[in-house]
């Protein structure tokens, strides 16, 4: 396939922005992002209100603005964007005008900025468009299209996706290297399906360095990795964690470039809020009190270790075997509203709890329930029975089991894996049911005390 070949006649102003820091022809410095997925809808926020909830409403959009910043700050010869700059088709041109209006601050500091277009923000999936300033290109989706910075002798090849579901290989229509240039590959992958992302666009390491290509400027995959040294093949990872799966520093990578070799590849930490998993050990614990207490000090160890100046969004996990675990199942609604109140302690914009997850076990086993003759022990024995009962296997499946197989695709997919949705969606009744007995019998003991 012939590459389309474009140059990018740099202003003035850029051609100022792109001598600052360098040494002359060849060494250049550049940012490379991507799965910014500007307005994405965040979850767990629902019904949430105040200045924590809304700074995690607001953090694909603040995280973009500090990229921006850090850009201009850098002096940058240029910005890659590889794929799912958008996280769908704007629900109005407000995402777009916010975007152009970032560019814009770009464009007044002379710096040029490279787009290419992933699953999320395909070509079919975006119907409302604007007009960017003169130093934003686009990569085509028709075919791999090259764009070139004459000044520094630099060659960016790309294809944006023309569908969600691109499932073809790529790489092979990508152009050969051109001569005498620094040439960069941008593309939107899942490299075989890496980290559970859906392979789109499939391709294998040794057809990226087969390519000749200096450097491998990839996107799809939402975490950090250097897939290969020499070339550097690298995902920098998405801008903005959205959830409690996207845990840890999030952001882009800043390349350096001296006489035509890349001398540094730096993660730049760019977001604004950062999601945690906190595990909290409660065993031991001898009372509802001392559980809180294990609380706040996770909480305050998280943000000393991870937090690093940011909103701390987190999940906490309860875990341990316990005398305490039906009481503690039937009452996670206040455990999670102590454990708000606790990051409310300490300061605004702190910390945020998203959920408090109880996954516990009883102290008790459950051949031991199971002997009990009060009503306890006759529910666990129904569960036990109805785990195996092939009428009532029979009624989830055709019930329950249509009305969820009429779900929305997202929803489905969002179900996390631990979650009774996602155990309901896989027909995993054994676990299901099983899964009910704490919440039954805590409820059943409420009421006999």
């Amino acid at each position: 396939m012939v590459s389309l070949i474009a140059s990018l006649t740099v202003p003035a102003g850029a051609s100022r922005s792109l001598n600052k820091g360098s040494r002359g022809l060849g060494s250049f410095r550049f940012l490379h992002a991507a799965d910014i997925h500007l307005d994405s809808p965040l979850r767990g926020l629902a019904g949430q209100e105040g200045s924590a909830a809304e700074r995690i409403r607001n953090a694909t959009r603040e995280a973009f603005e500090l990229l921006v910043g850090r850009a201009i700050a850098e002096q940058v010869a240029f910005l890659i964007i590889a794929g799912d700059l958008y996280d769908g088709d704007w629900r109005d041109y407000r995402t777009g005008l916010f975007f152009a209006a970032q560019m814009g601050r770009l464009n007044e500091a002379g710096i040029p900025v490279f787009v290419l277009h992933g699953n999320h923000d395909a070509q079919s999936q975006i119907t409302r468009r604007l007009d960017l300033p003169a130093n934003v290109r686009v990569f085509g989706s028709r075919a791999p299209e090259t764009f070139r910075l004459d000044e520094i002798d630099v060659a960016l090849h790309g294809q944006s996706f023309a569908q969600r579901e691109t499932r073809d290989n790529l790489v092979p229509g990508y152009p050969e290297p051109m001569p005498s240039a620094f040439n960069i590959g941008v593309l939107h992958t899942g490299l075989g399906g890496m980290g559970g992302h859906e392979n789109y666009a499939p391709c294998a390491l040794a057809d990226l360095t087969a390519k000749g290509y200096a450097y491998w400027a990839l996107g799809h995959v939402h975490q950090f990795q250097i897939l290969h040294r020499q070339p550097p093949i690298v995902f920098p990872g998405n801008l903005q964690g959205r959830h409690i799966r996207e845990t840890g520093a999030k952001g882009a990578v800043l390349v350096t470039v001296r006489d035509g070799d890349i001398e540094e590849v730096t993660p730049v930490p760019s977001d604004v809020v950062r999601w945690s998993l906190v595990p909290v050990e409660v065993e031991a614990a001898a009372g509802m009190a001392e559980v809180l207490e294990r609380l706040r000090a996770g909480l305050e160890a998280e943000l000393a270790a991870r937090a690093d100046g940011r909103l701390l969004a987190c999940r906490f996990v309860l875990r341990g075997r316990t005398a305490l675990h039906e009481r503690l199942v039937g009452a996670e609604d206040r455990l999670l509203a102590e454990a708000r109140a606790i990051a409310l302690g300490l300061g605004a914009d702190v910390a945020w709890v998203e959920q408090v997850k109880v996954a516990t076990q009883p102290s008790a086993d459950a051949v031991g329930l199971s002997g009990r003759g009060d009503a306890l022990g006759e529910l666990l024995r129904l569960l036990d029975e109805a785990a195996t009962d092939p009428d009532l296997i029979a009624r989830l499946d055709e019930d329950p089991g249509q009305m969820l197989s009429r779900l929305p695709h997202e929803v489905r997919q969002a179900a996390e894996p631990d979650s009774l949705l996602h155990l309901a969606l896989d027909g995993d009744h054994q676990v299901l049911i099983d899964s009910l007995l704490p919440y039954l019998s805590s409820r059943l003991n409420s009421r006999e005390n």
